[in-house]
């Protein structure tokens, strides 16, 4: 079985990164062969992460070279497509596979459509707001990271709504030691420069945490960012990341209950999770099932952030217990090694699917 992945970056982007290239090798070991075509590459997120204007005359190529891409199509038994095919602009290119009846799956671990059905311009919603509904139609298969997606997919008329959350690759990320490293407490975070800004709405429990001797650990986060807290900003590197988070102490996720976030796919915490790190997250979407087994705790308002990091420092079985649990929970549910018949799966059931 041959399939082409039109995935949205290359490996230094997560989404595309978490959600299907780390499945690789399970895939080809199932006799499944993935050919792996991005539709932006190194240097648009390079300028992304950077906070540089967008290089459109270049996203412009790379549009050109998916289209391409979609040239083969007929050399594949299924297309695997990350979101969309052609961001910004309407699901013509997916009607076109439809009506081609070339099949394809799509994949989401963020709420998207509420880029275009939800923003400030009513051209924008007017023309694309329910674009995604209709490239979840039309596919195969709607591989969805949470339920708030999948509902969403349902909604659409999805012919067949897989539910594949995200995962981390266990090899990655071995049993934490049996003790930890001398020195402060470390309260952690991990992401990009674009999300970097959830961290201003805990920047108060921080500050107290930090004055009472605990460390602020931020993996990517832009240079200064906290710096009133004594935040140590480190950059993100793939092949130390899950050596950077067990480090960690204590893992947080603030998020804003907003429409976007609700489908957020809780990758932190299940990095954090599978370093046996217990969480402090927003309850906010996938968040609260991840921590409903008793992996850490959640926190809305400002006081209880600062309760929960204050609980979870000064209580040391309490991290441990935590820690136990979520270590066990991905290894259950939220790894690759789970996931991956799942996926496999439901690929071979898309490409078979002819009706």
């Amino acid at each position: 079985m041959r399939v082409l992945l039109l995935s949205r970056y290359t490996r230094q982007g997560a989404s595309s990164r978490v959600r299907s290239l780390q499945y690789l090798p399970a895939l080809a070991a199932a006799g499944i062969e993935v050919q792996v075509a991005p539709l932006l590459d190194a240097a648009y997120l390079g300028d992304l992460y950077a906070g540089r204007a967008t290089d459109w005359p270049h996203v412009a190529v790379r549009y050109l070279a998916r289209l391409r891409q979609l040239a083969t199509a007929g050399r594949f038994d299924l297309l695997w497509v990350e979101k969309e095919l052609f961001p910004l602009l309407p699901a013509g290119a997916e009607r076109l596979l439809a009506r081609l009846r070339v099949p394809y799956v799509v994949d989401y671990d963020d709420a998207v459509f509420h880029n275009y059905d939800r923003h400030r311009r009513p051209l924008v919603r007017r023309l694309l707001g329910r674009k995604i509904d209709v490239v979840m139609a039309h596919a195969r298969a709607v591989f969805a990271g949470n339920d708030y997606l999948a509902a969403r997919a349902q909604a659409a008329g999805a012919r067949r709504v897989v539910a594949l959350p995200t995962v981390v690759d266990l090899q990655r990320y071995p049993p934490p030691a049996a003790s930890r490293a001398a020195g402060p407490l470390r309260i952690g975070w991990i992401g990009t420069p674009a999300t970097a800004g959830y961290l201003q709405a805990v920047a108060p429990a921080l500050r107290a945490a930090a004055a009472d001797g605990a460390a602020v650990v931020l993996i990517g986060a832009p240079p200064g960012t906290l710096a009133d807290c004594g935040a140590e900003c480190r950059p993100w590197q793939e092949a130390a990341e899950a050596e950077e988070i067990a480090r960690f102490d204590i893992g947080i996720m603030p998020l804003p209950d907003a429409p976007f976030e609700r489908g957020k796919c809780g990758y932190k915490l299940i990095q954090y999770m599978a370093c046996a790190v217990p969480c402090v997250a927003s309850p906010v979407g996938v968040n609260r099932s991840l921590l409903a087994t008793g992996a850490g705790l959640l926190a809305a308002e400002p006081a209880q952030w600062h309760q929960a990091l204050q609980r979870l420092l000064a209580d040391p079985a309490l991290r441990m217990r935590a820690g136990r649990i979520g270590r066990a929970q991905v290894a259950a549910r939220y790894s690759v090694q789970a996931q991956a018949p799942t996926l496999i799966a439901a690929l071979r059931e898309a490409a078979d699917d002819g009706a």
